[in-house]
């Protein structure tokens, strides 16, 4: 029981992102799919486990509850005995009722750790069910995202295809484009240079300004 769980936390704790960017890279779903197939697998050894488990903390149980019942039984009847002054039947009964305890206290442990076992398999098989429907999720995303990568690669071979066959004047056409591109990003550049330094030399003579006034005040104010 404990290696299951220990697998179904590994699945759990699993890094989605990771397995996305695997799948990018390779170009292919598989790594999600096969991600996939393990919680399912996963999933159905957790049910399994979990109906086997609660069974057995029901039957102990009960098992506990019968053993309980016999201990009040004997309880009453040990007092009974001693009130009729009948020493040798309640010291039969206390014999009895000892054993019984004994089982009881065993049987009561044993229910508890298999109701904390169930508990456990509970949890972890809803945390598995969430973590099935995020994958599932994150696999139509990336099925959606490598189709448009596939759509792109083929319109790019596309237009590859198509400029081959272009005439020399789109050629230039281009290569003008491209000039006239670079040429406004530098005039652009430029202006924010130039506005930079303007900037600079404002503030500059705002200092200037004010150092003046301040000295002005000073001096008025007999302040050094």
């Amino acid at each position: 029981m404990a290696t299951l769980l220990e697998r179904v936390g590994t699945l759990i704790s699993a890094n989605l992102n990771y397995l996305v960017s695997k799948a990018l890279k390779a170009n292919s779903i598989a790594v999600v799919d096969e991600y996939i197939r393990r919680i399912e697998d996963n999933l159905e050894a957790l049910e399994d486990a979990a109906a086997t488990v609660g069974g057995e903390a029901k039957s102990i149980r009960r098992k506990y509850e019968e053993y309980r019942a016999k201990a009040d039984q004997l309880d009453q009847n040990i007092d009974l005995f001693l009130t009729q002054g009948k020493t040798d039947l309640a010291r039969a009964a206390q014999s009895q009722y000892n054993t019984i305890s004994r089982l009881m206290q065993t049987y009561e442990q044993q229910a508890a750790a298999q109701e904390a076992e169930f508990k456990k398999l509970l949890e972890a098989k809803t945390k598995l069910e969430a973590k099935l429907a995020e994958t599932k999720q994150e696999r139509a995303e990336l099925q959606a995202m490598l189709d448009l990568a596939k759509s792109k690669e083929i319109t790019h071979k596309v237009v590859e295809g198509v400029a081959g066959t272009t005439s020399t004047q789109a050629g230039i056409a281009e290569m003008r484009e491209e000039i006239r591109r670079r040429l406004d990003k530098a005039t652009a550049q430029s202006e924010m240079d130039a506005n930079r330094l303007e900037n600079q030399m404002a503030e500059a003579l705002e200092q200037n300004t004010l150092d003046a006034q301040l000295a002005e005040r000073k001096r008025r104010l007999g302040v050094k």
